[in-house]
């Protein structure tokens, strides 16, 4: 069994159905074209996604989340991944910005998925089901995928918001399990999503490296804190 090494992460495949995703202290943008390492990133990525998958568990969401294996591992059910990355949106922010003629910040009436195609060659391309179904997923999978997608955006949405987060938008991915069943994969931390302090807007995600907003760990930790209550005790 191979293992699968990404900027962020690296999958090691268990001979038991499961996986260990290990999270790494590195930081890429712009399609690598930034790169940098902060010590404890990994950490806090691992615990930030450990926190987030038993919140959509809770609510009834199935994930491939089964538990922590160490400060920067989580142990997760090995799925047969979509090439897909699905991304929602509440607030303009990112590349929306360049393509709807609104303003950085403007709360959206209503959610919007995007969904691209999962090929850093082809620079992850933005997709519709069109697409999807040439590539082999069929119309049904892709609405199941986006009604999750909705789903957990519903729960996060509103359990950011009683911590004085605004959950600004963020990227999701899916794969199937041994039963068939479509289930959610991957991470959900700041690398992968926008999250801005309510009062002031400040982003405690990637963008703070992305465009050199301050110190990323010191961004991290605050999330990190507002989710737990508690302060990193990373090593």
């Amino acid at each position: 069994m191979e293992v699968y090494e990404g900027k962020a992460k690296k999958v090691i495949p268990l001979d038991n159905g499961k996986a260990i995703m290990e999270f790494k202290d590195d930081a890429t943008a712009f399609d690598g074209k930034k790169r940098a390492q902060f010590k404890g990133k990994g950490w806090l990525n691992a615990q930030i996604s450990a926190v987030l998958f038993k919140v959509l568990e809770e609510n009834g969401i199935k994930t491939h989340f089964i538990g922590v294996a160490g400060d920067n591992r989580l142990i997760v059910e090995r799925l047969k991944m979509y090439p897909l990355e699905v991304v929602v949106r509440n607030v303009v922010a990112g590349s929306l910005k360049k393509r709807l003629p609104l303003e950085e910040g403007t709360e959206l009436p209503e959610p919007i998925v995007e969904l691209y195609y999962k090929d850093d060659s082809l620079g992850d391309p933005m997709i519709n089901h069109y697409h999807a179904k040439v590539l082999g997923i069929s119309e049904e999978e892709v609405r199941e995928i986006e009604r999750i997608a909705l789903k957990v955006n519903e729960v996060l949405r509103k359990y950011f918001a009683e911590r004085g987060i605004i959950l600004v938008d963020f990227k999701l991915e899916f794969g199937k399990n041994e039963r068939g069943e479509i289930v959610l994969g991957d991470e959900i931390s700041p690398d992968t999503c926008r999250f801005w302090d309510a009062e002031t807007k400040e982003s405690l995600d990637k963008d703070v490296f992305r465009f050199d907003k301050g110190d990323l760990i010191s961004a991290y930790e605050k999330l990190y804190e507002r989710l737990t209550g508690g302060t990193p005790n990373r090593k």
